[in-house]
C-alpha cells in the first residue's frame, strides 16, 4: 500500500531505509520519542525490518523526487475506550508523525498527515482520530490544528518520558486533539 502526493510518498518501511531512520531517531526531536531512540546501524536496520511488518497501518514518508525518508507516520484501529465492549467496533485511531528536524518548516508534515487522515477516514473505517502533543511541541499543535482538528482536553503532568536531573520522573503537560469523519472536509 502507497499513498502519494504532490511531493511525497507514504510507502511501507524496507530494511534499505536504517539508514534515513536513524538520522532522525538518533536524536529524537521530543521526549515522547525517546524511547524510539536508535543507537547504532543495526538497531536501525531491526527498526526498520519491524516497520516494514505493518504495511496497512505504518508509513515511512519519503520524498517522490529522491526516494529519501524523511519521517514516518502510522496509527492501529481501536475501539477508543480501554473498557469498551469486546465486540465495540474499531474506528478510533490515534495517529503518531515525526519528521527529520532537517525537513521541518517546508509543509511535509501537513502534507504527509492531511494524506494519512484521508485514508483512515475512506479507507481504514475510521470514525475517530484523535492525537496527543506535548504543550511544547508547537510545530505538531499547529499541525493538529491546521488539520481541522479541536483541541478536546489539556491534561497536566499527563506522561512521562524522560528523568529529571535528580533520576524523578519528569512528567509532560499534554493537549489532545481530535476530528470526526463527518467534520473531515
Amino acid at each position: 500500500m502507497t499513498i502519494e502526493t504532490p511531493r511525497l510518498i507514504l510507502r511501507p518501511f524496507q530494511e534499505s531505509d536504517a539508514g534515513d531512520l536513524l538520522e532522525y531517531l538518533g536524536v529524537p526531536q521530543v521526549n515522547c520519542f525517546v524511547s524510539m531512540r536508535l543507537h547504532s546501524p543495526e538497531e536501525a536496520r531491526t527498526a526498520a525490518r519491524k516497520r516494514s511488518g505493518d504495511p496497512e497501518y505504518y508509513f515511512a514518508i519519503a520524498l517522490k523526487d529522491s526516494g529519501k525518508v524523511i519521517g514516518e507516520i502510522f496509527a492501529h484501529p481501536e475501539a477508543g475506550e480501554e473498557h469498551a465492549a469486546p465486540d465495540a467496533p474499531l474506528d478510533t485511531f490515534s495517529p503518531c508523525w515525526m519528521l527529520n528536524g532537517k525537513y521541518r518548516k517546508q509543509g511535509y508534515g501537513y502534507e504527509a498527515a492531511h494524506a494519512f487522515i484521508d485514508y483512515l477516514f475512506r479507507e481504514k473505517g475510521a470514525r475517530r482520530i484523535y492525537a496527543y502533543t506535548d504543550d511544547y511541541n508547537l510545530p505538531s499543535r499547529h499541525l493538529c490544528e491546521k488539520l481541522g482538528m479541536r483541541q478536546e482536553g489539556f491534561f497536566i503532568e499527563f506522561f512521562s518520558f524522560v528523568k529529571n536531573p535528580d533520576g524523578t520522573p519528569h512528567y509532560e503537560n499534554t493537549y489532545q486533539y481530535a476530528i470526526l469523519k463527518r467534520e473531515w472536509h
